[in-house]
């Protein structure tokens, strides 16, 4: 982290201890956190019991058909919300409107999860060079940093990179989306014997994910589990 980054987030730990907040959703007070006890306990959180290996909703906890006919690279899916109103609404603001706040916000509930991980390394999700100049940060790096200081894992933001500028997969009907990013990911080292978790903002379809799981797979990982915040259910 340079310099002026660890200014900048000094300075941003300050006034939020030092300034009172309103709720992002209500507009309550909420102290110093973004969002008040009330809304952040309301958000829509994922069933209790599904699918191990991509987090979709299963009886009984159990291995979703679709896992089972055509078992995804990754092998195992830990996700925090539904994409649903108004995490879908928070996600925005953070990736398109520039509330950076939201990613440490964000980051925090996912390192609840990740406080027990046994891993070598946490890969966020890479964007392709020229997306990275439009949006002016990856918002997967921004979350795993706040998982990274909790688990004690350490980032590796360098090994894997996207090649290939894709079409934006939320403009593409699901069943395009793994043809869409087939081939868009580099690895650059040897990850022989390494277990990884990738971090990504929302799965979808899981195709972006799947893929690069694949790609460090190719190149040695003998495990990789996904961290996401939200997942998308199918309507």
């Amino acid at each position: 982290m340079s310099i002026l980054t660890q200014s900048a987030e000094l300075v941003r730990r300050s006034c939020n201890r030092l300034l009172p907040q309103d709720c992002l959703l209500c507009g309550a007070a909420s102290g110093t956190t973004l969002l008040c006890p009330a809304c952040a306990t309301d958000l829509p959180r994922l069933p209790a019991t599904r699918c191990p290996r991509c987090a979709l909703p299963t009886p009984g906890g159990s291995v979703c058909g679709r896992c089972l006919a055509a078992p995804p690279h990754y092998d195992a899916t830990l996700a925090v919300y539904c994409y649903a109103f108004p995490i879908d609404k928070l996600v925005q603001a953070f990736k398109y409107g520039h509330r950076l706040a939201l990613g440490a916000w964000f980051g925090s509930r996912l390192a609840e999860l990740a406080k027990d991980f046994h891993a070598d390394l946490i890969v966020p999700m890479p964007l392709h060079r020229l997306r990275l100049r439009e949006r002016g940060f990856n918002q997967a790096l921004e979350l795993a940093r706040a998982v990274s200081r909790c688990s004690r894992i350490p980032i590796d933001a360098r090994t894997c990179t996207r090649i290939r500028q894709t079409a934006t997969q939320a403009d593409l009907p699901w069943r395009e989306r793994a043809g869409n990013v087939r081939g868009a990911f580099h690895c650059a080292s040897d990850l022989t014997g390494r277990r990884l978790v990738l971090v990504d903002d929302v799965m979808t379809t899981g195709a972006s994910l799947n893929e690069l799981a694949r790609t460090v797979k190719l190149h040695g990982a003998v495990e990789v589990t996904l961290l996401t915040l939200a997942r998308a259910l199918p309507a």
